[in-house]
């Protein structure tokens, strides 16, 4: 068994790299900023040293996350001062050929509805998550980066490494109150929820769509919106920090 102490104090954030029209104004979605701003800013403060990276080393960030609903005015200057820590590791995204899994002893999914589209087919994320998993790290995801489960394999196995674990991630009714569904379906992805299911995992529901909600099944935490980003980060070190 591997230990924390045996495990590197190094987190790799994934960030989607796909992007399309989602909002009734136009807007496109792509990455829910808080949902790996404020990972970032977790775990850096439980010092982890912290790493980006998407499938093609590129992101956008998802319209309806930078408005003030979404993003405190301290979050948004945050997000733009091009020299603070977690923008600047954003405008230099690293893609899955320039880091090595041993480095790392947690990999976090981070989210926006635009990981439907690419964490599915993104093997190389999904690879660097695997190897992860297989030296003895936590795998972690919020809401919607769930979607790269499914096709991380555990090699012990040969099926995913949800598969007979207790998950949650992005409710399918939050999809039918955002009125976003039919838009999901056009790119022939299935929900959280569904994918979950068929990879045979058990998900698990919050009470309401928008409740802060996490949880953690052995050395895999996921958490399921935007309002569970805190949550998730506190539960991921928490299990990290005991790895034994």
């Amino acid at each position: 068994m591997s230990n924390s102490a045996q495990q590197p104090r190094r987190a790799l954030i994934a960030i989607t790299s796909a992007h399309a029209p989602l909002y009734p104004d136009g807007g496109e979605t792509g990455l829910f900023v808080s949902e790996a701003m404020h990972p970032f800013d977790g775990l850096k403060k439980a010092g982890f040293e912290i790493d980006l990276v998407s499938e093609t080393g590129t992101y956008q960030p998802d319209a309806l996350s930078l408005t003030k609903d979404w993003l405190s005015e301290e979050d948004l200057k945050q997000y733009n001062d091009p020299n603070e820590e977690f923008r600047s590791k954003l405008d230099k995204l690293k893609s899955p050929k320039d880091v090595k899994a041993k480095d790392y002893g947690l990999f976090f999914a981070s989210a926006g509805h635009g990981s439907l589209i690419d964490y599915p087919e993104a093997k190389g994320l999904q690879s660097l998550a695997s190897d992860i998993w297989q030296q003895g790290g936590i795998l972690s995801s919020v809401c919607h980066g769930g979607a790269i489960w499914p096709g991380t394999i555990d090699a012990s196995t040969g099926k995913s490494v949800i598969a007979g674990k207790k998950v949650t991630g992005f409710t399918t009714k939050g999809e039918e109150e955002e009125g976003v569904l039919d838009t999901i379906k056009s790119w022939n992805r299935p929900t959280i929820e569904a994918s979950a299911g068929d990879a045979g995992a058990q998900y698990v529901s919050p009470d309401g769509p928008w409740d802060s909600f996490t949880v953690t099944d052995g050395r895999l935490v996921t958490g399921a919106n935007p309002q569970s980003a805190h949550a998730v980060t506190e539960a991921m070190i928490k299990a990290f920090d005991a790895l034994s």
